[in-house]
């Protein structure tokens, strides 16, 4: 791999304020490039930097994955230098680089900094950032997929040291023509659809949006689940390979609450490899799982491989009347849920041209919750009291 000197990052280099919102779009190199530029930092002069996400999980697969790999292919990464249980870095002049999320209230009150990044910041809310800001002593590096107006334009924005950078796609020099096409292609349904106007106005141009018609407007993150306590459900699993991803959930009930955890989500799997992970997170046939029922010849062939696996009985109007099963009990996703979190923050109802809900959800941001919805609508029935219980 090779680090290229993008136009983001020649952009985040010539930032001077000392509060830096960068706001982007989709495949901007924000936050690899923000990156590049702290770890040149921690090279050139003794600096503490600390790196803070919403949880652990999505720094795991977002800003600790990117450092990693600029150190890698930098050829300055020391692996005795890096401390997987406490997620720091300790550079040969006695910088460091330290991850942390923003649920470790320690940590937000903890020790003091120079330099300080928080990743997709619209995820963590004001008193977080305040409690960490106010322990930072230089810069504090802002950034986030401006889906909707949040504190970096209502409070740290209208502040004299504050600056805004907007990224787009077509700062990011690295990126391949094939996603940049991908990216384009929405411009065009921008033309006829108010979702996809309000999708290209975000994450095309970087400009702020409107967050309009969530579907699932009220959830919780919580930090795992109490199996002794919740009630197994079953497995939801939707299919995908090579442009959508498999996407496996399982979900416990616990009184009026659905508790769910993403358990895969994975381009490019075969049935034998969707069995191989099976198998590794401990599932046998004692787990009912229930699947999306358009591919009868892959539930035949995870069965005989194994496991207690049945399609899903949809129905007419099965979308609406799942979700709607799902919405009569409080949701809480466990915290390394991250990709059924983003999911969950993007599945919308869809609009027409007049921007006017149309009652049928977007078809996009879906596969972990179509997989959640083919246990609502399969295991999930109404009682003769007119709620919900488990078969």
């Amino acid at each position: 791999m090779k680090v290229i000197n993008t136009t983001a990052k020649r952009k985040i280099e010539s930032l001077t304020h000392r509060k830096r919102v960068i706001q982007g779009g989709t495949s901007a190199s924000k936050t690899f490039s923000i990156l590049c530029v702290l770890i040149k930092q921690a090279c050139t002069k003794k600096t503490e930097i600390s790196i803070v996400g919403e949880t652990v999980p999505h720094l795991r697969r977002g800003a600790i994955r990117d450092f990693i790999k600029i150190m890698i292919a930098k050829e300055m990464f020391v692996p005795s230098r890096w401390n997987k249980t406490l997620l720091t870095y300790n550079f040969a002049n006695r910088s460091t680089i330290e991850f942390f999320s923003a649920d470790q209230e320690a940590r937000l009150r903890g020790a003091r900094r120079q330099v300080l990044f928080i990743n997709e910041a619209n995820n963590i809310d004001f008193e977080s950032y305040y409690q960490l800001a106010i322990r930072t002593s230089e810069a504090i590096y802002i950034d986030f997929n401006p889906t909707h107006e949040f504190w970096a334009h209502t409070e740290v924005l209208r502040e004299d040291d504050s600056e805004l950078l907007i990224l787009t796609y077509q700062d990011n020099e690295a990126l391949p023509d094939t996603i940049k096409r991908d990216i384009e292609l929405n411009r065009t349904k921008a033309e006829t659809s108010a979702y996809w106007a309000n999708w290209w106005k975000v994450y095309g141009l970087g400009q702020v949006g409107t967050l309009q018609g969530a579907i699932y407007e009220d959830f919780e993150v919580v930090e795992g689940i109490d199996v002794s306590r919740a009630k197994f459900v079953a497995l939801g699993l939707d299919w995908g390979f090579s442009n959508d991803p498999t996407a496996l959930v399982a979900i416990y009930r616990q009184g009026d609450c659905l508790l769910i955890q993403e358990l895969l989500y994975s381009t490019g799997l075969t049935n034998q490899d969707i069995a191989d992970k099976l198998r590794t997170l401990g599932i046998t046939r004692a787990w009912e799982i229930v699947a999306d029922s358009a591919e009868p010849k892959s539930i035949e062939e995870i069965y005989r491989l194994g496991f207690n696996i049945k399609p899903a009985e949809k129905g007419p109007d099965s979308v609406r009347n799942g979700i709607d099963i799902l919405k009569r009990f409080k949701l809480q996703v466990t915290k390394d849920s991250t990709n059924l979190i983003k999911e969950l923050r993007s599945y919308t109802w869809a609009t027409d041209k007049e921007g006017k809900n149309t009652g049928v959800p977007i078809d996009s941001f879906n596969h972990a919750c179509d997989a959640m919805r083919y246990v609502a609508l399969n295991k999930l029935r109404v009682s003769n009291a007119g709620k919900y219980v488990v078969v």
